[in-house]
């Protein structure tokens, strides 16, 4: 496959902008963790959305693929779900007299897994594959998925009754997790004056770019060089959490090669070509929190994995000096 064009980085911040405020036409009060996500798709990862029902999580997920110009698919995770309702399955033909394979909603741009965490933790398992290597086995037979292929998947507070907690294997392959957390009272009520206005529940975005161009944003996105000082910052930091005394098992080497990529997506929206120590630290918790595993004490003592990022965000300094724009 021939590699994309690369866009530069005056392009992508423009076109970032015009995605983010076309997303905005309909999601209201979510400008900061749109952000966050946008950032994620160009770094070319997959989304969490976690928090409590009702926040317009998924209009959000919808929303945003829809001004990608991605096509988008929908599942609904329920406890009887099937590792093959996500990937597809051989069926009979009888006319054919043979097996044919029939792929599942995982052959998207974007799929959206909604309530990912109300499903066996088998059935979630079957996008591991997908979301590490962009493609699906079924029967000992690869398919390869459609690039951009990006997962996007809500999921509600494990202590809600019918839920299953995400292995951490499952954790890790989300380059964030992001909550929503209840609109201001001005945002709410901008939401409701919005659906008095449309005289319908249906929304609607239009495309700001297509699959081809997303391709070429997150090229340029990849073209953005780092200073050697903020990659020894990222692996501090990523150190620090597996010293942290309240954490049992702390961030992998993915966990501090994300804060790299999606540092280096936050700077070019900004319309930067390098990577300052204020991007890593504004991706860190969003980053790092769902990879921690703390220890029983912790727990006990009601200790946030957030609040443990926080804490190593305050003990691990930053670099002596911040990177200068290229020439």
């Amino acid at each position: 496959m021939s590699q994309p064009p690369v866009l530069p980085v005056a392009e992508v911040a423009r076109l970032s902008s015009e995605i983010l405020d076309e997303v905005g036409t309909v999601v209201v009060g979510m400008s900061r963790p749109l952000r966050t996500a946008l950032a994620t798709v160009l770094a070319g990862g997959h989304v969490l959305f976690e928090d409590v029902p009702g926040l317009g999580k998924t209009l959000a997920a919808r929303s945003l693929a829809e001004s990608l110009g991605l096509r988008f698919a929908r599942l609904q995770c329920t406890p009887d779900l099937l590792p093959s309702d996500i990937t597809g399955s051989y069926v009979f033909d009888p006319e054919r007299r043979a097996f044919e394979f029939r792929p599942g909603p995982v052959f998207t741009g974007l799929f959206l897994a909604d309530e990912i965490n109300r499903t066996s933790p088998k059935t979630q398992s079957a996008l591991l594959e997908a979301m590490a290597e962009r493609q699906v086995s079924v029967e000992g037979t690869s398919h390869p998925l459609e690039r951009p292929f990006h997962v996007m998947a809500t999921s509600n507070p494990v202590e809600y009754e019918g839920t299953y907690p995400l292995p951490e294997a499952q954790l890790d392959r989300f380059m964030v997790r992001l909550a929503v957390g209840y609109p201001t009272t001005e945002d709410e009520e901008a939401v409701l004056a919005r659906r008095l206005a449309r005289r319908e529940d249906a929304t609607s975005v239009r495309a700001v770019v297509d699959p081809a161009t997303l391709l070429a944003m997150q090229a340029g996105v990849e073209a953005v060089p780092v200073d050697p000082d903020i990659v020894s910052y990222c692996v501090a930091l990523a150190a620090a959490s597996r010293e942290h005394p309240a954490v049992e098992v702390g961030a992998s080497p993915r966990g501090s090669q994300t804060l790299l990529l999606l540092s280096r997506a936050m700077a070019v929206i900004d319309s930067r070509d390098y990577v300052t120590p204020e991007d890593v630290k504004e991706i860190a918790v969003p980053v790092l929190a769902h990879r921690l595993t703390l220890t029983t004490q912790a727990w006990a003592a009601d200790l946030a994995a957030e609040t443990v990022v926080e804490q190593i965000l305050a003990s691990v300094p930053g670099p002596a000096s911040a990177p200068v724009a290229r020439g």
